[in-house]
């Protein structure tokens, strides 16, 4: 009788033994105490209450409030108020929001990386993974264990072995053996993360784990030595690609009559200014069609700087050819004269362009970090020059391009319209740039002045590579764009261009025609 007595009573006691871990963790959240805060997290996340993501997410937000007279939790959302433990909605007076300091925020990252690690999304499990690595919470092992155990992806499975050995390398006491493989795990990682968690074992008893953290300090260190190297050469490649835009139509200008034209980086701007305006436009009137809005400024910016280049050359350059330092001079003053007009239109503030959904965010690449606004800058770069490069060599235009390039005198005595080619020619290199102002808006400010950031960049990068020669300018863009990047991160930004330009003054005067030099200008006169 007895014995059936106890059972009834321990059958009536379940469910509120069952509950009181979880009653236990709520209260302990209603405190001042940061220390009574961490043991209610802790002990929330591991009751299994299925309101615990709700409450300690809303406790990361500071969202969470509670009540001083009766320790009752509520929540702030949209809406109004919710009661913490229900989600039903509530009113009340006088609380007071819970607190959170360092550890506090420690001890959410581990409750909710361990309330992910069951998530049907890998995502959300290589999440919580990730937040138990930075948390290295001991009560989590069991937790990574388990989820190991029956993990199937192969990259949420890395993460979680990653995150276990940080665990273990943290928790007082743990085995030797265990320590070491840990070590071999954490140096595998490679990261700066890894490398503050093997350095911290410096001073650790055991010699052999000393011995073991250095060499994976050496290990991780030499890895980021060779990914600092290879990110500074994409960040040259990027700069580069950016460079060919700007300098690519100078390159055909000046190459074909030998235009010193100071309002390339006008035409630039133009370019910039007019995705300005097409992306108001089709906001405005067809907003369906916004995400489509830097694909159509990309022929109305080349068709507005083109119709501007060929009114230039038309109306001022064609009476200057032959004359180099009164084309430098007449050029700038257009310069001016465009920017103060753009300046008396717009204003002289920047203006925002923003950027497509596919070009935001980025990537992570072998440890290097890529911004897609950048990669897809660096492709349409090469699109341009490609396409360039087949007009010129594909083209009856081209073919006539060419021939003017060679020899003026010759081409005219053949029946080629020098003056037309040089109409078009001049149009197309200003159209080019107007489609670097397109590129340029979605990594720069859009301002009259942006033009004049990368004219002297261009003239460089065209002198270098060899003046009319497409091929030269890909390289001399590429090279100046890489080396700048690699000289930044010892000389300075400034020294940086200083040794560039000194490195580029010595190399003309080797080779005065650059590293690709034209054939067959030398018998003009």
């Amino acid at each position: 009788m007895i014995r059936l007595l106890t059972l009834l009573l321990c059958l009536l006691a379940g469910p509120a033994l069952a509950q009181a871990p979880g009653d236990a963790a709520y209260a302990r959240l209603a405190s001042d105490s940061y220390a009574e805060i961490e043991a209610g997290i802790v002990g929330l996340g591991a009751s299994g209450d299925p309101r615990a993501g709700a409450v300690i997410g809303a406790l990361a937000d500071g969202r969470l409030l509670y009540r001083p007279a009766d320790r009752a939790l509520f929540i702030r959302d949209g809406s109004g108020l919710v009661e913490a433990r229900t989600g039903a909605p509530a009113s009340a007076e006088g609380l007071k929001s819970v607190r959170a300091n360092n550890k506090v925020r420690r001890a959410i990252e581990a409750a909710m990386g361990g309330l992910n690690l069951t998530s049907p999304d890998p995502g959300k499990r290589h999440e919580a993974a990730d937040a138990m690595f930075k948390a290295r919470d001991a009560g989590a092992l069991p937790a990574l264990d388990a989820a190991l155990a029956k993990e199937a992806d192969a990259s949420v499975r890395r993460a979680l072995t990653e995150a276990r050995a940080a665990v273990i390398l943290a928790r007082p006491g743990a085995a030797e053996p265990e320590r070491l493989a840990a070590i071999q795990t954490i140096a595998g990682r490679g990261d700066g993360d890894a490398l503050g968690l093997l350095r911290a074992l410096s001073a650790d008893s055991s010699e052999a784990v000393r011995a073991a953290a250095d060499r994976g300090v050496r290990t991780v260190e030499t890895r980021l030595a060779l990914i600092g190297a290879a990110q500074n050469v994409w960040y040259g490649i990027s700069l580069g690609s950016v460079l060919l835009l700007a300098a690519i139509g100078l390159a055909i200008t000046f190459g074909v009559m030998g235009i010193i034209n100071m309002a390339h980086g006008e035409m630039v701007m133009l370019g910039a200014y007019t995705t300005f305006l097409v992306q108001g436009a089709i906001r405005a009137h067809a907003p369906a069609l916004s995400e489509w809005s830097l694909a159509a400024s990309i022929p109305a910016a080349f068709l507005v700087a083109g119709a501007v280049g060929v009114l230039i050359e038309r109306s001022v350059i064609r009476y200057l050819y032959g004359r180099p330092l009164e084309t430098l001079l007449a050029t700038f003053g257009i310069s001016l004269v465009l920017q103060q007009g753009v300046r008396s239109i717009f204003g002289p503030t920047n203006r925002e362009v923003s950027a497509p959904a596919f070009m935001t965010g980025a990537f992570d690449l072998f440890g290097l970090s890529i911004t897609w606004g950048r990669l897809w800058i660096v492709v349409f770069s090469f699109g341009v020059f490609l396409g360039l490069l087949f007009v010129l060599r594909r083209t009856s235009f081209g073919l006539k391009t060419r021939a003017v390039t060679q020899n003026r005198r010759m081409a005219a005595a053949m029946g080629i319209r020098t003056p037309l080619v040089d109409a078009l020619t001049f149009g197309l290199g200003s159209g080019i740039a107007g489609i670097a102002g397109v590129a340029l808006s979605q990594i720069d400010n859009v301002s009259p002045n942006l033009g004049q950031g990368y004219i002297i960049d261009s003239f460089l990068v065209v002198v270098f590579g060899g003046v009319g020669n497409l091929w030269g300018t890909l390289v001399a863009a590429l090279t100046l764009g890489v080396a700048n990047k690699l000289f930044e991160p010892y000389l300075g930004a400034v020294l940086a261009k200083i040794a560039l330009l000194v490195f580029i003054i010595l190399f003309i005067q080797k080779r005065p025609r650059g590293l690709f030099a034209l054939k067959g200008r030398a018998v003009e006169s």
